[in-house]
């Protein structure tokens, strides 16, 4: 065979090879492009009827909720309107007993306020203090239950933004009317429960106003109204539908230009409707997430037979010449780097025995400064008690005074904990941690409270789930967190006029405590759960408090987190993994 009939052969060879790796890659190409097409379409479906069967299960779950604290609140006015010490106070117009009772009432029923009126609608007794001497004679409120000889519904608009919701009933004796029971229904904690997901929510009543929603510019309009109430698409917004277009599934609305599905669910109160838009966002990027590791998978293949077909063009010769240039540049490299470290070793020896002394003398200045931080409590409640015994021993009161005695024993106890504790700060404790009840810690740090809370006339609003909230801990530990969050919006509130502190504890895939004040708020949220940052005068803290109380949630498997309100003021949430029955019963 001459040369040119073997070059010739070659060329021929070369074609039939590229033949195929061309037809090779447009056979990947079209099997990649299907298989795209029809994951996409058969994910969004599955993906998009997911979303909708756990919106609707949220709808539910929802509307029995607002309707089981609408029931339980219907039939309070009734009870309270036969109630003999109520009616006899309004027949004899002396109402010095009947705002406690009101009070003592108000946290057994659950309700939000309770109201008595008199017959000329003058309030003259209220949970709320400041609201006595109010007439509510001209209110809706006040004219219904007039008129009507059973419990009345009432929705009327709140000053400033939202509705107030309230009962009202009449009361009568011997046909002679008294007086008018009113009971406020707080339904915006359902707000703002259902601003910590990602969904809108609102509800309408029979004539289609927006009574509760997510968002607060819809309240009072319609839902028409309230989806127009959005800004200019620009490209992002125009982006986000084009993709959202692109899933073949129409959206139902489009909330701020974002293309959004919706559910709605009768509510069987006078007429009342819950509906909820769940943004296709979420459903779009668990598609795309699968396609994109098709489309890496059908890379990666075409990659690799490529590579298995063209390989024998490469130059064996060539390819050992730059692996031996990269071995003897890599060669000199470490041997630089070699001389390098062992000059690094003969000064990292003397610097890490300077930095050892270093660390023992700051671990013995942070434990110092933390006993004197975490023992500045206690102490300050025991001086409370002292004085508050000697002055019962002065008017001849031992009993009660024992009681305060006790109660500094309790708390000489709890000194000694702190202190075992405090040690661990340091290290990680290895304690076995037990099921701990966080209602009953939350309501044995505000005792311990007491005495500082009492000296500043404190406004405490405390929020508590039904059920127990139990998780795995330490429950001093946990009580000792409980109390500098209060400590810490105590102190910020100095310079409110009404200082209030609100206290919410809420179970849910976590157990959530949160602490919010009315004060100044955190002006460096970076460095708040940094050791010994403090924003108090010398003498009034060392800045430990946050920073153990971070460390204490961190052992625990949680979080500490810090935020300014949307209305001023501080809030600290404590976030703990809850405690399930079932794994540990399991263990």
């Amino acid at each position: 065979m001459s040369g040119s009939e073997t070059a010739l052969g070659k060329m021929r060879g070369m074609r039939t090879l590229s033949w195929r790796v061309r037809v090779l890659f447009l056979a990947l190409a079209a099997v990649a492009i299907a298989t795209v097409w029809i994951t996409n379409s058969f994910l969004t479906d599955r993906f998009t009827e997911n979303t909708r069967n756990r919106a609707q299960l949220r709808l539910a779950l929802y509307s029995g909720n607002l309707l089981a604290e609408l029931r339980r609140s219907a039939i309070v006015p009734q009870l309270l309107a036969r109630d003999p010490a109520l009616i006899s106070a309004l027949q004899g117009d002396d109402y010095s007993q009947t705002t406690a009772r009101l009070i003592s009432f108000v946290e057994e029923i659950g309700a939000a306020s309770l109201l008595m009126l008199d017959a000329d609608g003058r309030i003259v007794a209220a949970t709320d203090r400041n609201r006595l001497g109010e007439n509510l004679k001209p209110t809706q409120i006040y004219v219904d239950a007039m008129r009507s000889n059973v419990t009345v519904f009432t929705v009327e608009p709140r000053e400033g933004a939202g509705y107030y919701f309230a009962y009202s009933r009449r009361v009568e004796m011997q046909s002679t009317v008294l007086g008018v029971i009113v009971v406020e229904v707080d339904l915006q904690k359902f707000e703002r429960a259902w601003a910590g997901i990602s969904d809108a929510v609102l509800v309408t009543d029979s004539e289609g106003t927006i009574l509760l929603a997510t968002e607060p510019r819809w309240r009072g309009l319609t839902e028409e109204a309230a989806l127009q109430r959005q800004p200019p698409q620009g490209a992002i917004q125009r982006a986000i539908q084009a993709t959202s277009d692109w899933t073949a599934l129409p959206a139902d609305a489009y909330v701020q230009g974002e293309a959004v599905l919706r559910k709605d669910a009768r509510i069987p109160f006078r007429g009342w409707q819950i509906a909820s838009f769940t943004t296709y966002a979420g459903v779009r990027e668990r598609v795309n997430g699968v396609l994109a590791l098709e489309i890496m998978g059908f890379a990666i293949l075409m990659a690799a037979a490529f590579y298995l077909l063209s390989r024998r063009s490469f130059q064996k010769v060539a390819l050992f010449q730059r692996e031996s240039a990269s071995l003897r540049a890599l060669n000199h490299r470490l041997q630089r780097e070699i001389a390098e470290r062992e000059r690094m070793q003969q000064s990292l020896e003397v610097a890490e025995q300077s930095l050892a002394q270093s660390s023992k003398l700051a671990a013995l200045g942070e434990m110092s400064a933390a006993v004197s931080h975490e023992l500045n409590q206690p102490l300050a409640a025991m001086k409370t008690y002292l004085a508050g015994a000697r002055l019962l021993v002065n008017r001849n009161r031992p009993e009660e005074a024992l009681s305060s005695f006790k109660r500094i024993d309790d708390l000489i106890e709890r000194m000694g904990a702190i202190t075992k504790q405090l040690k661990s700060y340091a290290r990680k404790a290895g304690d076995e941690f037990t099921p701990v009840e966080l209602g009953d810690a939350l309501a044995s740090a505000l005792a311990l409270m007491e005495p500082q809370l009492r000296q500043r006339q404190m406004k405490i609003r405390r929020v508590l789930p039904d059920e127990p909230v139990e998780v795995m801990g330490d429950r001093m530990r946990i009580e000792q967190v409980m109390i500098n969050l209060l400590r810490n919006a105590l102190d910020a509130t100095q310079t409110s006029q009404d200082p209030e502190i609100e206290v919410i504890l809420a179970k849910g895939e976590t157990a959530s405590l949160t602490v919010r004040d009315n004060g100044l708020g955190i002006e460096n949220l970076n460095d708040l759960f940094e050791p010994f940052y403090t924003t108090k005068k010398p003498g009034d803290g060392v800045g430990l408090g946050l920073a153990i109380s971070s460390g204490i949630v961190n052992d625990l498997g949680g979080r500490l987190m810090a935020r300014n309100g949307q209305d001023g003021g501080a809030v600290f949430e404590m976030q703990i993994p809850i405690l399930n029955r079932d794994i540990e019963a399991a263990e």
